[in-house]
């Protein structure tokens, strides 16, 4: 089976209408002020208005307060939430409860040992993602267009979800590699910070579901 495709950090129709065209399962929105891919609450909604019924929505927020979890719920009606921020498990809990929808919870990767923090999220979070670990000085805790070593997800047993500076180039041997169920891009497809390329994103999902992981090409 492909592995899934997110096309994260979507901010106008046109990307949306182009992922949804050529195969992705997922468009991000990312409401984190802070991001030169954030969106405000109504353009969230419009682009999940759009999205709906070809493509699944997920919204992406950093440590949000019940006000911006009940907002995005209301008024973008997004079909997963992503956590990207420093939530613990019990605060992945009570917004999954809040939300009434599955959530995604991002835990940053810089070395084998951090990927056991993942462990901590069992029982609050439906979906893992694996991302880099932000360096001290970045602005924001995702989305920095940086990889990490994809070893330290040796023995992880699917299905997560990888992230960190993957582009078309590489995402084929990430995917091979970590046997990763669902890739997840940004900057990857990017002309500029925030500005998607309509053929970068084409390009990406094609060869994202072209590939597969080891486990599986060895199984057929």
């Amino acid at each position: 089976m492909p592995v899934k495709v997110k096309i994260c950090g979507v901010r106008t129709p046109a990307i949306v209408e182009t992922a949804s065209e050529a195969g992705a399962d997922f468009i991000g929105l990312v409401l984190v002020a802070k991001s030169p891919r954030h969106v405000e609450l109504e353009e969230a909604r419009v682009l999940a208005a759009v999205a709906r019924g070809k493509i699944g929505t997920v919204a992406v927020l950093v440590d949000p307060d019940d006000a911006l979890v009940d907002g995005v719920v209301e008024r973008v009606r997004p079909d997963f939430l992503q956590l990207h921020g420093s939530e613990t498990p019990e605060r992945v809990a009570a917004i999954r409860a809040r939300a009434g929808l599955p959530v995604m919870k991002a835990v940053a990767v810089a070395e084998a040992g951090d990927v056991a923090d993942a462990d901590k999220y069992a029982g609050s979070a439906d979906f893992i993602l694996f991302d880099a670990k932000a360096s001290p000085d970045a602005l924001l805790p995702g989305g920095n267009g940086v990889p990490f070593n994809w070893d330290a997800l040796k023995g992880i047993k699917p299905p997560f979800a990888l992230s960190g500076g993957l582009t078309a180039d590489t995402v084929g041997e990430a995917i091979r590699l970590t046997g990763a169920s669902l890739v997840d891009v940004s900057s990857g497809v990017e002309r500029a910070p925030g500005e998607k390329d309509a053929e970068l994103v084409r390009r990406f999902i094609r060869a994202a579901k072209g590939a597969a992981p080891q486990s599986r090409a060895k199984a057929s």
